[in-house]
């Protein structure tokens, strides 16, 4: 029986702690990576919050499951009734629809300025990864993105953008086209879908003004530094939330969505800049992880082998 050179002890030693290091240095890089939630505070409860002059519906047909909220425009420039609000009506002052209209400036202020900072928030997430401007036909996975234009674009004739969880409810998906004119061109008839247990509530937008198509089935959480306008007949899983501009509507649904069973809003928004980043650097961690392993064992059997 053979014994191991013993001189060959240190630099195993040395080329363990690398590995070791390396392990921790990678998924400490992987974890801080992972984007976050972006917390709405208290515009979450809102489908629609507005900035002015109005929200408009024409025919009264759209149905919004959520509350609704106008500011620092009046509740005369409510243009809904009672029947289409399954949440509450909020406005500045004693106008808009009645009987189910409730004063209350704070909170619309609250909410303006908690829509302001979740706009900051995601303003900050780095780093971007540049798409092509029209989504339809593509698939991407939780990560923060910008448009290789000044906009993003969803063609119903392209197929439908779809949002990949990779099996991790609470993952975060962040696209971002913040220029001066329409951010966000969502297509008559194109559909975004979710799989794999992505979830309406962790999709932001972060955009100038939005146009979603006639028939469009729309998925997240739209912040627009101006307006939004919605066509004939769109489903929205998510929020219309206009920092200044209007919102309007033509027999539309909107639904306020809520994370089912790993909604992790802290209530903070952070202070920091958040990072994103897809599944496959977690992937490419432990690739790496696997490779220093690998090379460990390599030097350690030539080692011994010298040792024979």
């Amino acid at each position: 029986m053979h014994k191991t050179n013993i001189k060959s002890l240190p630099l195993i030693a040395l080329f363990a702690v690398f590995a070791i290091f390396t392990v921790i240095i990678i998924g400490s890089h992987a974890a801080q990576a992972a984007p976050t939630k972006v917390d709405l505070r208290t515009a979450s409860p809102f489908a629609i919050l507005s900035g002015t002059p109005n929200i408009t519906d024409a025919g009264n047909a759209s149905v919004i499951n959520g509350n609704v909220g106008l500011s620092p425009a009046t509740g005369a420039g409510i243009g809904l009734v009672c029947s289409q609000v399954t949440g509450t009506i909020y406005s500045v002052d004693a106008t808009g629809p009645l009987p189910c209209r409730v004063t209350n400036s704070p909170l619309l202020l609250t909410a303006k300025n908690d829509l302001t900072a979740a706009y900051i928030d995601v303003a900050g997430r780095t780093p971007l990864t540049t798409v092509p401007t029209e989504l339809g036909g593509t698939t991407l996975v939780a990560g923060v993105y910008n448009s290789v234009s000044t906009t993003f674009g969803i063609t119903a004739g392209a197929g439908p953008l779809t949002l990949d969880g990779q099996g991790d409810a609470s993952s975060v998906f962040i696209l971002q086209a913040p220029f001066s004119g329409t951010g966000l061109n969502v297509g008559s008839g194109s559909t975004v879908s979710l799989i794999n247990g992505a979830q309406a509530c962790n999709v932001f937008w972060r955009v100038d003004t939005a146009t979603i198509g006639s028939t469009a089935t729309f998925v997240g959480n739209v912040l627009a530094l101006n307006s939004i306008t919605v066509a004939n007949g769109a489903t929205i899983n998510g929020r219309l939330l206009a920092r200044n501009g209007n919102v309007t509507l033509i027999n539309d649904t909107i639904t306020a969505s809520v994370c089912a069973g790993n909604d992790t809003t802290t209530g903070v928004v952070p202070g920091l800049p958040n990072t994103g980043v897809s599944s496959q650097h977690i992937l490419w961690a432990a690739i790496s992880t696997l490779l220093v392993a690998t090379g460990s064992l390599l030097a350690y059997g030539a080692y011994k082998k010298r040792s024979l």
